[in-house]
């Protein structure tokens, strides 16, 4: 009889849980896309390794889609065009005031931060006989800066200008500047991401290909024009060819969403990557950053309802301002 009772006890008790777990998925769509962009980069990496995550715990088949970049990103995930994105938070900032290159003066206000990803550092590659070294030895060269709309392709130009420094420039993705610089169709390619660089690596160990950066001063004048990056290091021995640390910048990188996603989805997403560190740097080791400590690298774009609660739940407080 007892046992009888125990029977009816764990049956209700499995009803009231799969009611629970249909009640939290209340919304959720059938399948999810995740803005990337350009393949070769490390937003592809992480993005497709964030896409097959979700789709293994949560059940939500979930696929990468390569995109220009963050820009585009933006636009993508505003419009509900895309479920998920990746951006860097100087071109959000942009897009969200609609100043960005794609906003086209509408203010992205229906995009919300999920969690924060890792601080996109910017940095060259040249070939070791070209003797490009630094940022000045790049006037009058061909560089790529990555696709135009990517967080690279947006800023490099920009800080080339305010370094007065004068080079062709190309827009490809990061495997197609690495065949047009073996080529030699390209002097040097500039680029912006988590590190290693994939990319960087291979040209690195295949070619001998050298990094560079930019010098004190350089880096001075770069904080003192944009406000939105930081100053920092490239650690030394990043690739087989750099023997020191490289001073350069950087910029942080965080997932968004539409407004409209369900609570409950942005909760559980949230949850499976900022409990699971260990996971996400096997999908690239630029997630040893990507902790919920570093939510406090997002000051202005508000906070999806779901995200915040994970948050919140754990011990990290958001602004109020960035809860709405």
């Amino acid at each position: 009889m007892k046992f009888g009772k125990y029977m009816v006890f764990a049956a209700m008790a499995c009803a009231a849980l799969n009611m629970a777990q249909a009640q939290d998925r209340e919304g959720w769509p059938n399948a999810m896309t995740l803005a990337t962009a350009g393949e070769g980069g490390v937003y592809y990496v992480f993005g497709a390794g964030l896409a097959d995550l979700i789709t293994t715990e949560l059940g939500v088949p979930t696929s990468p889609k390569a995109t220009g970049g963050p820009a585009h990103n933006a636009t993508l995930v505003q419009m509900a065009l895309n479920d998920i994105g990746l951006v860097t938070m100087g071109p959000m900032l942009e897009a969200l005031t609609g100043q960005g290159e794609l906003a086209n003066g509408v203010p992205h206000d229906s995009v919300r931060a999920l969690f924060p990803m890792y601080e996109t550092v910017f940095q060259g590659i040249a070939l070791a006989d070209s003797n490009i070294t630094s940022l000045s030895d790049l006037a009058g060269k061909r560089v790529s800066v990555g696709p135009a709309g990517g967080t690279p392709g947006t800023y490099w130009p920009r800080i080339l200008d305010a370094l007065d420094i004068s080079v062709t420039i190309s827009n490809t993705n990061a495997t197609d500047a690495a065949e047009q610089l073996k080529a030699g169709d390209l002097d040097a390619f500039l680029f912006a991401g988590g590190l290693p660089n994939s990319t960087f690596t291979t040209l690195a160990n295949e070619l001998g290909a050298r990094p560079f950066s930019v010098s004190a001063e350089e880096q001075e004048k770069i904080l003192s024009a944009f406000s939105e990056l930081a100053g920092g290091k490239v650690p030394a021995n990043t690739y087989v060819t750099q023997e020191a640390d490289q001073t350069t910048f950087g910029m942080w990188n965080f997932a968004i969403v539409n407004a409209d996603m369900p609570e409950s989805l942005a909760y559980e997403i949230t949850k499976l990557v900022m409990e699971n560190n260990a996971r996400m740097r096997q999908i690239h080791p630029a997630s040893v950053d990507t902790l919920p400590r570093n939510h406090v690298h997002n000051t202005f774009l508000p906070f999806h309802p779901g995200a915040a609660r994970w948050f919140a739940e754990n011990g990290f407080a958001i602004p109020s301002h960035l809860t709405q």
